[in-house]
């Protein structure tokens, strides 16, 4: 626990406490640390349980998903044809995909130096030579010839669990749950 305090010095009995907290994350950097502190009310910020909300709030793919992303239709094997930046590729392999099939999923480097790293895609061109973008540059210049694994992603809605993963089962949001737009829409005649 940490207590932080404004001390009178001339008369260190006059104080007045100004802050409570305690650490949390702390980095040993030779013979130096740093920690970081946060207020008491920390854990009261923290979600406890389930959200009600309309999206889901499961990962795609994890065990309360429950979707194979291992399976062909969920994941794609494919190779830069052309590197435009360091989070733009053209690639290919991904052609039996349809245009946005993999934003918000994960690409994997398989080969290459960025092998062994991953990266959120933002947005995913449909055809023969795929255009992916990340959500930030990769580590290490991408070369033509760099092999990833990339899997679909989910924009967490309720539609798209059905249609596009066959998976309205497994869906962990409160898809019928009335808006604002049900609170203003008053009385029904």
């Amino acid at each position: 626990r940490v207590d932080v305090f404004v001390v009178d010095w001339e008369q260190p009995e006059h104080r007045v406490l100004v802050w409570s907290g305690r650490l949390s994350d702390v980095q040993r950097e030779g013979e130096a640390f740093a920690a970081e502190l946060v207020s008491l009310k920390a854990d009261l910020e923290r979600p406890v349980g389930r959200v009600f909300q309309r999206a889901c709030d499961a990962v795609v793919g994890d065990a309360r998903c429950g979707v194979d992303l291992g399976a062909a239709a969920f994941r794609g094997e494919g190779v830069v044809v052309e590197a435009v930046s360091a989070r733009v590729v053209r690639a290919s392999g991904l052609g039996a995909f349809a245009d946005g099939w993999f934003r918000g999923g994960v690409l994997s480097w398989a080969s290459g130096a960025n092998a062994g790293a991953s990266g959120f895609v933002v947005r995913h061109g449909a055809g023969a030579s795929a255009e992916i973008e990340l959500a930030a540059d990769v580590v290490n210049a991408l070369e033509v010839g760099d092999a990833f694994v990339v899997t679909a992603g989910c924009d967490k809605r309720f539609a798209t669990c059905g249609a596009k993963f066959s998976n309205r089962d497994n869906f962990r949001g409160f898809p019928h749950m009335p808006g604002n737009d049900a609170v203003f829409a008053g009385p029904s005649d």
